[in-house]
C-alpha cells in the first residue's frame, strides 16, 4: 500500500508562485513514476506532468510547459511541482499520483488533492 499527502496549495495572485509536495510513504518510491492531475469545479481531471522513475524525464500538459516544473527528491520521497507564473484557469484541486508499475503505464495510488486558488 502506497499513501500519498500532497501540501502546498493555498490562495495565490496571478502571476504568485507556488510549490506543492507530495509525500510518499515506502521505501520503493524511487521505483515509481509520479504525476501530477488537477481537476477545476465542472471540470474533468487533467494531466498536469510526470517525471519518470528512472533518469527523472519529464513530461508536461501544455498548458504547463515553461511555468511548472516537476521534480523529485527519491531521499525524501517526495516529488514537488513549482507554478510559477500562474493564472486564474490555473485554479483547481492537484494531486499527486504514483504508477507503481503493477500496471503498466497506471497511475494506481492518488493523494487526497490540495487546493489551489490564483485570483486575478
Amino acid at each position: 500500500q502506497v499513501q500519498l499527502v500532497e501540501s502546498g496549495g493555498g490562495l495565490v495572485q496571478a502571476g504568485g508562485s507556488l510549490r506543492l509536495s507530495c509525500a510518499a510513504s515506502g521505501r520503493t518510491f524511487s521505483r515509481f513514476g509520479m504525476g501530477w492531475f488537477r481537476q477545476a469545479p465542472g471540470k474533468e481531471r487533467e494531466f498536469v506532468a510526470a517525471i519518470s522513475r528512472n533518469f527523472g524525464i519529464t513530461s508536461y500538459a501544455d498548458s504547463a510547459k515553461g511555468r511548472f516544473t516537476i521534480s523529485r527528491d527519491n531521499a525524501k520521497n517526495t516529488v514537488y511541482l513549482q507554478m510559477n507564473s500562474l493564472k486564474p484557469e490555473d485554479t483547481a484541486v492537484y494531486y499527486c499520483a504514483a504508477d507503481t508499475g503493477k500496471v503498466p503505464g497506471k497511475y494506481d495510488y492518488w493523494g487526497q488533492g490540495t487546493q489551489v486558488t490564483v485570483s486575478a
